[in-house]
């Protein structure tokens, strides 16, 4: 019964590394592709820079929890905050005034929400025991 513990364990990490692989091989080709769509117009737009951005957080996501075997909750947030800048910059002409202050509220509740778990981090630390997750 031990040993079918041990191997399910190995398994699913097995099967965690290569969904972890996935993300970066599909993120790195979407890059390439982003790369090519700047490169055939000859323009790069601050949407087009937003959205780098967002893939640079996937990889470093991924990087993070190679190392570590964690995942920080700041970085899924952090790309939300820059895809709904990007989503701003991309259809606010096409917003109603509803429609963008809902979007920056959202923005604003990722922030805070960062700002909360720091302050948690810094003033209630983990035992050294617990994991973190």
């Amino acid at each position: 019964m031990y040993n079918m513990r041990i191997l399910s364990s190995q398994l699913l990490h097995g099967l965690q590394y290569i969904g972890l692989l996935l993300v970066a091989l599909a993120t790195l080709v979407a890059v390439g592709m982003e790369v090519h769509t700047m490169w055939m117009a000859r323009a790069v737009t601050l949407a087009d820079l937003l959205l780098m951005f967002i893939y640079l957080e996937v990889l470093a996501m991924v990087a993070i929890y190679l190392q570590s075997g964690k995942l920080p909750i700041r970085i899924p947030l952090y790309i939300s905050i820059v895809a709904l800048a990007r989503y701003l910059i991309l259809d606010m002409k096409g917003m109603d005034s509803w429609r963008l202050i809902t979007v920056a509220g959202a923005a604003l509740v990722l922030a805070i929400t960062i700002l909360v778990i720091r302050f948690g981090h810094i003033h209630y630390p983990y035992d050294k025991g617990e994991s973190g997750h």
